[in-house]
């Protein structure tokens, strides 16, 4: 027998020692892995497939098309100054004894929207007759107002005027700061009575005339009823 005695572990309990091992590893990732339970591994698998599942149908959507850019602030088109105006035949401004050849008549004017609109009266329908407003020759009216406008009607040849139109027109120029035009305006009601009358003390003797019968001006568009 030699003195040699046993040999004694690394980590005696004896010892009261301790020994660093140099080089050991920590568990390897796959040795963790396995250790798991089974049931918490399928859980992990299940979570993990999920999250790829939802990342490629991300990926898969079609991108948001790019917000429409503000429209522009488009202005309310400048009307017509036709479109906006109307005429309305209030009446006689006197009586016929003075001036047979000639008569005043009444109108209100209404201008409903848009720009101020400016207008004169060239014509009174047929061509023995002449028309301007008095004692100015043109008028403006503003937008939402009226305007009582007279109208001096002067008989300047009996043999031109006809005796059948129970519609006469009035021949207006209007301007606005979009366009000038030409319009007719006919009217019924009292203004035939009235102007016949004129054209009567003007023209008399005058022959009776025919039964009333609706005619009027290609260009009319606004009658006063």
């Amino acid at each position: 027998m030699t003195g040699i005695g046993p040999v004694e572990p690394v980590n005696s309990p004896d010892g009261q020692e301790t020994y660093e091992v140099i080089g050991a590893d920590t568990p390897r990732l796959a040795e963790q892995w396995r250790a798991l339970p089974r049931r918490v591994r399928r859980a992990v698998l299940g979570a993990v497939v999920l999250g790829l599942s939802a990342a490629g149908i991300v990926a898969l959507l079609p991108a948001e098309p790019d917000a429409p850019a503000p429209a522009h602030n488009t202005l309310t088109p400048m009307p017509w100054p036709a479109s906006v105006t109307t005429f309305r035949y209030t009446g006689l401004a006197a009586t016929f004894a003075s001036t047979p050849a000639s008569g005043l008549f009444r109108f209100a004017v209404t201008v409903h929207s848009g720009p101020p609109v400016t207008l004169r009266v060239n014509g009174a329908a047929f061509d023995g007759l002449t028309a301007r407003i008095s004692p100015t020759e043109t008028v403006t009216v503003n937008a939402g107002t009226t305007r009582r406008i007279t109208v001096q009607v002067s008989v300047v040849d009996c043999a031109a005027l006809p005796l059948d139109a129970d519609l006469p027109f009035l021949d207006v120029t209007l301007r606005n700061t979009r366009a000038i035009q030409h319009h007719s305006f006919i009217f019924g009601g009292a203004y035939p009575e009235d102007l016949f009358q004129l054209i009567g003390a003007a023209c008399d003797p005058m022959p009776a005339r025919p039964s009333p019968r609706a005619t009027g001006s290609a260009h009319s568009q606004n009658v006063d009823r």
